[in-house]
């Protein structure tokens, strides 16, 4: 479509938002879009489950890998589709792959068949794998450390959580209409950002040097597809179950192998010493603690008011707007926030607000009131994951190297989804065991919900630990 420039030329690093360029913006434009389409798609599909559900006969086992699937194709990849960006060009990874988004969203809205239609929602996560480190990557390496980045990302961060808390609400709306629409809705923009990407997204030299890591790009693919298919549907089939220890024990062997792949090839795909610089480790363990208890409390949640509560999906998305609002409000002033008092003290106040919103709802019954009850964990949810949320980003990618920004952004995105996946797991074994009787009272199903809430509380204050320790700057290679 458009021809390969031999000596291309990598756009000037912006050193002051003051001073960005129209084009600086434009870019900043594509990436925004990029990243609101991921967290919009997860939402609006959350919301269509029971009506794709009743018009395509599909059971609630076969129903949840219509997310899963997507979790499959988006958690496993993360790593590889950052890497690969780094080494065969950010602007080509990102246009390919949104075609692939766009084409995906249009055969998921079109099809009858619901084994073509999980099919093309683990195609999509695939797609949003090599999109979403890619867009990051892209900020990175087009504005400074700094101020100048740190608000890049504040803009981004927002862009990203008005996609995830605006799709509770156009998916309410898109489902009223067919839940098709909830599929077809991303596929114009993903088209819109791939037009403006071939003008406003710079060409970028290949970092890629020597051999192709082919054997290291199979084993980790295979490896991390293996680790987050069995997480996945170890509720299902049972942790100790013999497909789920098989499944772990082969992951573990092709992620050893990977392993030592990466060790013994001149020019390994993933370099292991990464995690040694700077706060990239802390970074890491913190966005397991908040998107695994991020995620699994608010899966919780919609369960509670809609099965407790018997509230419809639109009242159940407006009920947790409110948390979105926080986000999308706090979220543009997070570089200043960051500039003040750094990323790991916010990433201590984020972790802490999370941890404080799931005790106080450990304390709900079945009649509630939303306001005393509800909203003030709600508010919470939203004020650490707006704050939490772009802290950790920062945190993972400063003072590395600009031919491993989208390695350092695939792993504290990968942390992030094979962490929520995990957790999500555990949490849904852990409320499928009580009885889930036709007849259960709504004091049965509460009381059946409260050892995810119990996890998820654990989980944030683990994270909110490891975040007090004693900062130390790890020491670089």
């Amino acid at each position: 479509m458009t021809n390969i420039d031999i000596s291309p030329r990598p756009a000037p690093v912006v050193s002051g938002y003051d001073r960005w360029s129209r084009k600086s913006w434009l870019l900043l434009l594509v990436v925004c879009i990029v990243i609101a389409l991921d967290g919009l798609d997860v939402s609006m599909v959350g919301v269509a489950l029971p009506s794709i559900g009743t018009e395509l006969g599909l059971e609630t086992g076969s129903l949840q890998w219509i997310v899963s699937a997507y979790v499959l194709g988006y958690g496993s990849l993360l790593l590889l589709g950052g890497r690969l960006a780094d080494l065969f060009g950010r602007r080509k990874i990102l246009l390919i792959a949104l075609g692939v988004f766009a084409a995906a969203s249009i055969v998921g809205g079109l099809v009858d068949d619901p084994a073509v239609l999980i099919a093309s929602r683990f195609i999509k996560g695939v797609a949003a794998a090599f999109t979403a480190p890619t867009a990051f990557s892209l900020i990175t390496t087009n504005f400074a450390e700094g101020p100048s980045r740190n608000k890049a990302i504040s803009i981004f961060t927002t862009f990203a959580a008005s996609g995830f808390s605006l799709g509770l609400i156009v998916g309410g709306l898109m489902t009223s209409l067919s839940w098709r629409w909830t599929f077809l809705f991303s596929a114009p923009f993903a088209i819109a950002a791939i037009i403006l990407g071939l003008y406003f997204v710079p060409r970028d030299k290949r970092a890629l040097e020597g051999g192709h890591d082919i054997w290291g790009a199979l084993t980790l693919a295979l490896g991390m597809l293996g680790l987050v298919f069995t997480v996945v549907s170890a509720p299902d089939v049972g942790w100790g179950s013999l497909r789920t220890v098989i499944g772990l024990i082969l992951s573990g062997l092709l992620l050893t192998a990977f392993t030592l792949i990466e060790l013994r090839v001149r020019h390994p795909l993933i370099r292991f010493g990464i995690v040694r610089e700077g706060f990239v480790a802390r970074a890491n363990l913190s966005a397991i603690a908040l998107f695994g208890s991020y995620i699994s409390f608010q899966f919780i949640l919609t369960i509670y008011l809609q099965s407790v509560l018997g509230w419809t999906p639109l009242s159940m998305a407006l009920a947790l707007l409110p948390a979105g609002m926080v986000v999308v409000l706090s979220a543009p002033f997070a570089d200043r926030l960051i500039d003040r008092f750094g990323s790991s003290t916010l990433i201590l106040v984020a972790l802490g607000a999370l941890s404080l919103g799931y005790l106080l709802f450990l304390r709900v019954g079945t009649t509630p009131n939303y306001l005393l009850d509800i909203l003030p964990s709600v508010l919470l949810l939203g004020a650490g994951f707006g704050l939490g949320f772009p802290s950790i980003q920062v945190q993972a990618t400063t003072g590395i190297a600009d031919s491993e920004q989208g390695l350092a952004a695939g792993l504290v995105q990968s942390s992030s989804q094979v962490g929520a996946a995990l957790v999500l797991a555990v949490t849904t074994a852990l409320i499928s065991t009580g009885s889930h009787t036709v007849d259960a009272t709504a004091v049965q199903l509460l009381d059946e919900f409260r050892p995810g809430l119990i996890l998820s509380t654990c989980v944030a204050l683990a994270g909110f630990a490891i975040a007090a320790m004693p900062r130390k700057r790890l020491r670089s290679r």
